[in-house]
């Protein structure tokens, strides 16, 4: 039971950290301003992720991949995570 709770919770919390950085891209394409609360909210959550990830991969012309980047390292990580919860 305690493992069906945890393996749902770790499975929330990384779908809505990537809907979070969707929910970034979207901002950034639609003109939303950064001072909005919704986006500055957004921006707090996913900027832990996505500077450090800046600093590593330079963008592609005018096209900031990060964000693609950041989805896909946290689904891999996700998966792992459940992996091993499930094997427990």
């Amino acid at each position: 039971m305690i493992r069906a709770v945890f393996y749902n919770a770790v499975d929330l919390f990384f779908n809505l950290w990537c809907l979070a950085i969707l929910a970034r891209v979207f901002f950034s394409w639609f003109g939303i301003s950064p001072y909005h609360p919704a986006a500055r909210f957004v921006f707090r959550i996913t900027e832990p992720i996505l500077a450090p990830l800046r600093r590593v991969i330079p963008p592609i012309g005018m096209v900031d991949i990060t964000p693609a980047v950041a989805i896909v390292a946290l689904q891999i990580v996700k998966g792992v995570i459940l992996q091993v919860v499930g094997r427990i």
